[in-house]
């Protein structure tokens, strides 16, 4: 099978449209591959630009771009120790079937820098509930909000242990990098907790630091879990 492979697609001096071939002929792009690490628009503005396969900047508004993936198995953390820096305004974690060893327990997220995770931080949390029996309720958790506190922070309540019970969701920080403002962030996850109810789990708030934040971990409340946790950036344009 042919290739068209080329670093830059640009149309001729003096014309809107790109040719390939002579006028009248088809093509067509089946099998074949047509590659290219820079796409332009007729004012030679980049549409997107790639190095290696990875989308190093695109022109799409909100764009997200996938900057590591990490796979718990058994373990104690996941640590998000690079890639967050200020490339990027929004950083979004992605939680996909977060499962504990150990029944009823919660998971929970910090950040910092060089190693240490002990951020402070005040928070809000609330939830709404609709048990398996039909039983339902709305309610702000005060056991797990924070007052200038250091802890590790609940983002998911009572997840279930069960071999079909996980924790799914996203976290979304603000401007990690900024040394002029606190650092917000929110969470919401969908859980199915350890006594059979559906768990709407919201979780807001800010580090209240002017100093850049690079890192994030990630762990339950007590024992290990399985799961994956996506980073992504979110372009500035």
């Amino acid at each position: 099978m042919s290739k068209v492979i080329t670093t830059t697609v640009l149309p001729k001096d003096g014309f809107d449209i790109i040719n390939i071939g002579a006028a009248g002929d088809t093509v067509a792009i089946g099998g074949d591959s047509l590659n290219t690490n820079v796409l332009q628009d007729a004012g030679g503005n980049n549409i997107f630009t790639s190095s290696s396969g990875t989308v190093t900047s695109t022109a799409f508004t909100g764009s997200l771009k996938l900057l590591s993936t990490q796979t718990a198995s058994g373990s104690s953390t996941l640590s998000f120790t690079t890639g967050i820096d200020s490339t990027y305004d929004v950083y979004i974690f992605k939680f996909i079937e977060i499962n504990p060893a150990t029944d009823n327990v919660n998971f929970q997220f910090q950040a910092g820098t060089g190693g240490s995770y002990n951020t402070v931080m005040v928070t809000t949390v609330f939830r709404a509930y609709h048990f398996e029996s039909d039983a339902s309720g709305l309610d702000y958790i005060a056991a797990a909000d924070q007052a200038s506190g250091t802890g590790f922070q609940t983002i998911g309540g009572d997840v279930g242990s069960d071999a079909d019970q996980n924790l799914a969701g996203e976290l979304h920080l603000f401007a990690p990098s900024s040394t002029t403002y606190v650092k917000h962030f929110y969470c919401r996850s969908a859980i199915y907790c350890a006594t059979d109810y559906a768990n709407d789990y919201l979780t807001a708030g800010y580090f209240n630091v002017t100093t850049a934040l690079t890192q994030v971990q990630f762990k339950m409340s007590s024992g290990n879990f399985d799961g994956t946790i996506k980073l992504y950036g979110m372009s500035k344009t």
